[in-house]
């Protein structure tokens, strides 16, 4: 089947048509998927581009390996992309966390450009600190739900808990990240609209 035909069609006709041999299919789903799962990846593990190419990449072979078992309408692809995308960034994050500080990758080296890209880094490490502060749950919570944009039902289901608990992990998440960031309007470059 040509390629372009293979973008309209369903996330799970897709993976059928995968299961059944179809290349194409997978270069769709690849092109549908890979940057989702790179860019949780990359939130989830601080921003660690390298880590997070070789989650997203490790994600998609667990999705190829489901393919031939995958129940249709049981979930949907890209809430299971997500849920396997986050355990293999927690495993990773826990795996870091243990190993020695010699194990440690150099930190690069960013290159400074204009003074917006410049605020602009400033906002988004500042952000990305906020979260690294953040538990694990409701880290994961927080990047779903205002980055990713998913719904909390959506949410409930990569996380493997109630709707009600994506609520509560949200809200506190985001009340710690005000907490942290509140004070750094002016330092980022916020007006104060008060």
């Amino acid at each position: 089947m040509p390629y372009d035909s293979m973008t309209e069609r369903s996330d799970e006709d897709l993976l059928a048509a995968y299961a059944r041999g179809e290349a194409e299919a997978a270069r769709a789903l690849t092109q549908r998927f890979g940057p989702l799962a790179f860019g949780h990846a990359a939130r989830m593990l601080g921003g660690d581009r390298a880590e997070a190419e070789d989650v997203a990449q490790e994600a998609l072979l667990r999705l190829w390996r489901a393919a031939p078992s995958w129940e249709p309408g049981k979930a949907k692809v890209s809430t299971w992309l997500y849920r396997v995308t986050a355990n293999l960034c927690i495993d990773r994050l826990r795996r870091a966390r243990s190993a020695p500080l010699e194990a440690a990758p150099e930190p690069e080296d960013p290159a400074p450009g204009a003074v917006a890209g410049l605020q602009q880094q400033a906002r988004a490490d500042a952000l990305q600190a906020a979260l690294d502060d953040l538990p694990e749950r409701q880290k994961q919570a927080v990047i779903l739900r205002h980055i990713e944009g998913l719904g909390n039902e959506e949410i409930a289901v990569v996380m493997d808990i109630g709707a009600r608990a994506v609520e509560s992990l949200t809200a506190r998440g985001k009340r710690r990240l005000t907490e942290l960031l509140g004070g750094r309007r002016a330092e980022l470059g916020y007006e104060d609209d008060e």
